[in-house]
């Protein structure tokens, strides 16, 4: 949560340059003046099977723009797979800054494959030197340099490609523009902040140098691996068409080019996630609904929140608990009146003890406290603080005051952070969370440029905040109404001469956040490493959590991230505002974290974090958030309360959304299983689904819910109608189950209560529902299936589902179920090594067009009893109560 509510200002220059000039300070730079650099020649060309290397020497009279140009390049291509190359270029005669390993992990590619067999073909001229990346199949142009000359500074380098007319580009996240970006005069912007209120046209809390492009003959990914500071440009020209242009304040060029697929878009998100990381796999309960709010003003407040939700019948899977609960907002601390630990403790046994769970609050900063505060005594110690550029302890000002940071580069930085974990989260002495939430992990700081007196600052600004309400009683009764590197020298790491359009107040690289001139323990600086201290978080609290309970699934949610953050953790939206545009932006933003970036468990606050929201905004976006990955509702301390029980419209809208889910959970648990097996997505834009369907290309209002589940969201304010997109396909009601036949246009949807959400079965699938919901993921995991057959144009559909005990992290055995049907009969198959502990009551088979005369399992002739026919909405349903232990079929005639 951020302390200072800003509209952020983005630096702009008017600007006169000279190609010949040595130094240009500023953001933007005449295109003509970039375009007339010598670039490169290629000499020394090696070429494998799997490859090719070169040196590439400066073509002609430097340029010069931001800095010298450097003489010399080293460049090298491997085929690492049949749909990877990886293309990078690097200072042939010093090293310098890379990402880490140690962060992200590179692929394994020793061998690589035979060039002549990948689908994806690197070409290039030598002199000038410009390459392009080729689809083999159809000869297509992916990524050219061409006519775009390679810029390599010490503080800046520039590539720029062509882009086919009015291309569809995706991710260069994270942000809150359109899922698919304009191409015209869009700069996105890499350089984590604290983006209070998630502006758009920003640079936010995250960064992901991924795009995907799409076009009606194929899919295709690019990263560029490098967590340094910079502007991505999407401009058209009217000579030159329309282009991509990385603008970069450092490290080297470390490309790796995605073949993706001609006809499953799909496939590109897989291949990211060879390189990325395959999402961490959570808890089953993990999916349940999630309740938090920052100003909650005591333990009784607590309480009552977990009392009430029991009482108005909403399930309420787990409570989270803000900053609140702190000790003058010190991490590891509890307010020994306001939340002593004897009643935190009190309410975490229990909601363990009704099977549900709790989660806490641990930002990044600690408070430079010396009189009898351990945290920072302890780190002290081990002198794991991050260091200003003159060696002393980095400082800020954060919510307790003057703060240190971690230093997750720090060689002793896991016996601290895991100690700290061990002490206050101890199941015997301590709270004992269920997962962990972590915050300002930017890292975010309140103190203003120059910050040369963070103390001053602190009075200034009144760190740590009074407490303004009066003290509960220590004994109040509760839950009485419920149920049950090398160095840098030489370098500007404060301003560099090409200033990226970072939006944080000034535009400067430190600006409410660590000083980029600071220093880590292995000699790495801020300015290069910036944009990984979030997800370095990340994975140190993963790890943490880890220790505390050896071999089970943990739930880490986050705010800043970077490449493969989604194979530890999942990720909150951020501070976005109670409007009906943010709830609107939720679903772009979760599609870029789902789809593209491989963080799958995302996000928005539900009702909205800042502003006070409305009944009819936060009804619809109970029923849009019930859809979420990470469902949680959660808002600001001077908001007003938003519960979902505070207004009976929102009740309802909450019971309606949250009974769909849990009916759908197992669907969901299976397709976060698959998404941790081969990253296949969990979420899709409707053009993942009809990729030459030209009319999905834009379409950021409507998403699917794994393969199936199309939800339509009515999106705007205080509307009960809404037109959504039906492709040409065959779809079903999921209320009605009956089927709606899409011609390829939009259909208005009318009369659409605010307790309602449009949601339909795409043809073609058939759902392991749970027969009814339950108020905790422990009751519904002992509720009954329902099968739901919902056959595609051609008469045929399939399913699967994947169950295991939902919360270890190598499970010794699970069930493994795979669904087909075609010509009227259902086949159940698989292995039921983890036993599901029901039945299955009933199968519904939709769309038949006439009542059946016989219905037959692989044991015999139903009864007519056990089956009925509804002409209305063409359903069969069947009455099975057949146990889940084995396989069987089920066949109509």
């Amino acid at each position: 949560m951020s302390r200072q509510r800003f509209r952020p200002t983005v630096l702009s220059a008017v600007f006169l340059v000279s190609w010949i000039a040595s130094i240009v300070n500023s953001a933007e730079v005449n295109p003509a003046v970039l375009n007339a650099c010598p670039g490169y020649r290629a000499t020394n060309v090696k070429t494998q099977a799997n490859g090719l290397s070169a040196q590439l020497q400066l073509a002609g009279t430097a340029c010069n723009v931001f800095g010298s140009d450097l003489p010399t390049l080293s460049l090298n291509v491997v085929y690492e797979t049949v749909d990877r190359i990886h293309v990078k270029i690097v200072d042939a005669t010093s090293q310098r800054y890379e990402v880490p390993e140690s962060v992200v992990p590179r692929p394994n590619a020793t061998l690589g494959v035979i060039s002549k067999s990948a689908n994806i073909q690197f070409e290039y001229t030598t002199s000038p030197f410009t390459f392009a990346v080729k689809r083999k199949q159809t000869g297509e142009v992916l990524f050219t340099t061409a006519n775009n000359p390679i810029i390599f500074e010490p503080q800046y380098l520039r590539v720029k490609t062509s882009l086919p007319n009015s291309p569809n580009i995706y991710g260069l996240g994270e942000h809150t523009d359109p899922f698919r970006l304009p191409p015209e005069n869009t700069t996105r912007t890499l350089w984590s902040r604290d983006a209070y209120g998630i502006p758009q046209g920003t640079n936010l809390y995250g960064n992901h140098p991924i795009y995907y492009e799409h076009r009606t003959t194929g899919t295709h990914g690019v990263l560029l691996l490098s967590s340094n500071g910079m502007d991505i440009k999407l401009s058209n020209d009217a000579s030159s068409g329309y282009s991509l242009e990385y603008n970069v304040i450092g490290g080297v060029l470390d490309f790796y080019f995605l073949a993706g697929s001609t006809s499953d878009p799909a496939a590109v998100a897989r291949q990211y996630a060879q390189v990325a990381g395959l999402p961490a796999e959570v808890p089953y309960w993990s999916f349940g609904l999630h309740q938090c709010r920052f100003g909650y003003k005591d333990y009784i407040d607590v309480a009552g929140v977990i009392s009430n939700y029991s009482a108005a019948g909403i399930p309420l899977e787990t409570m989270w608990t803000d900053i609140d609960y702190m000790d003058r907002r010190r991490i590891f601390t509890v307010d020994p009146v306001y939340f002593p630990l004897n009643r935190m403790r009190e309410i975490v046994q229990y909601l363990h003890s009704h099977d549900q769970h709790f989660v806490l609050m641990t930002d990044p900063a600690v408070g430079v406290i010396t009189d009898n505060y351990g945290p920072y005594t302890r780190g002290k110690a081990l002198d794991i603080w991050l260091k200003a550029a003159n060696g002393s302890d980095e400082l800020g000002l954060v919510w307790p005051g003057v703060t240190v940071f971690p230093d997750w580069f720090h060689p002793k930085i896991a016996e601290y952070w895991n100690g700290e974990f061990q002490s206050f989260y101890s199941p015997d002495t301590g709270l004992d969370i269920d997962g962990a939430w972590i915050d300002m992990n930017e890292p975010s700081s309140f103190c203003d440029l120059p910050c040369d007196d963070p103390w001053a600052q602190a009075v200034q600004q009144d760190l740590p905040p009074p407490r303004t309400n009066p003290p509960p009683p220590p004994d109040a009764p509760i839950f009485v109404n419920g149920k049950n590197l090398q160095r840098r020298d030489g370098l500007d790491l404060l301003d560099p001469p090409y200033k990226i359009n970072n939006a944080a107040p000034g535009g400067q690289l430190s600006s409410k956040t660590a000083s980029s001139n600071a220093k880590h323990a292995n000699g790495l600086v801020e300015y290069d490493t910036h944009n990984l201290y979030g997800t370095m978080m990340s994975v140190a609290t993963r790890d943490a959590m880890l220790s505390r309970r050896p071999g089970k699934r943990t739930l880490v949610i986050t705010r800043s991230t970077f490449v493969g953050a989604g194979a530890h953790v999942g990720k909150w939206l951020g501070d976005n505002m109670s409007q009906w545009a943010h709830y609107r932006f939720s679903i772009a933003g979760m599609l870029g974290f789902a789809s593209v970036y491989q963080l799958p468990m995302v996000g928005s606050d539900i009702c909205g974090y800042a502003g006070n929201t409305t009944e009819s905004l936060c009804a619809r976006w109970a029923t849009l958030g019930s859809f979420y990955p990470f469902m949680r509702n959660h808002n600001d301390d001077v908001s007003i309360s938003q519960e979902f029980y505070r207004w009976p419209t929102v009740a309802a809208a909450a019971k309606n959304g949250v009974d769909m889910r849990y009916r759908l959970l197992d669907y969901i648990y299976t397709a976060f299983h698959q998404a941790h097996v081969d990253g296949t997505p969990v979420l899709n834009p409707l053009w993942f689904k009809y990729p030459t369907d030209q009319a999905t290309f834009s379409i950021d209002l409507q998403f699917f819910f794994g393969d199936s589940i199309l939800v339509s969201p009515v999106t705007d304010e205080n509307s009960t109608s809404v037109s959504i997109y039906l492709p040409r396909d065959i779809f079903y009601d999921f209320k009605t189950l009956a089927p709606i036949q899409g011609q390829g246009s939009t259909v208005q949807l009318k009369n659409v209560n605010f307790t309602e959400i449009p949601v339909h079965i795409k043809g073609g699938a058939v759902l392991p529902l749970r027969a009814k919901s339950q108020m905790t993921t422990a009751e519904l995991r002992k509720t009954d299936f329902e099968l739901v057959v919902a056959p595609g144009i051609d008469g045929q559909a399939s399913g699967q589902l994947y169950f295991d005990d939902g919360e270890s992290i190598d499970n010794p055995t699970s069930t493994n179920v795979k669904f087909s049907f075609s010509s009227g009969k259902l086949n159940v198959s698989g292995s039921f090594g983890f036993a599901l502990g029901v039945k299955v009551a009933r199968v519904k088979f939709l769309n038949v067009h006439e009542a059946p005369s016989m219905v037959k399992t692989d044991r015999g002739t139903l009864h007519p009893s056990q089956f009925s026919y509804d002409p209305t909405t063409k359903m069969l349903t069947v009455t099975t109560a057949l146990d889940f232990t084995h396989g069987f079929s089920l066949q109509y005639t």
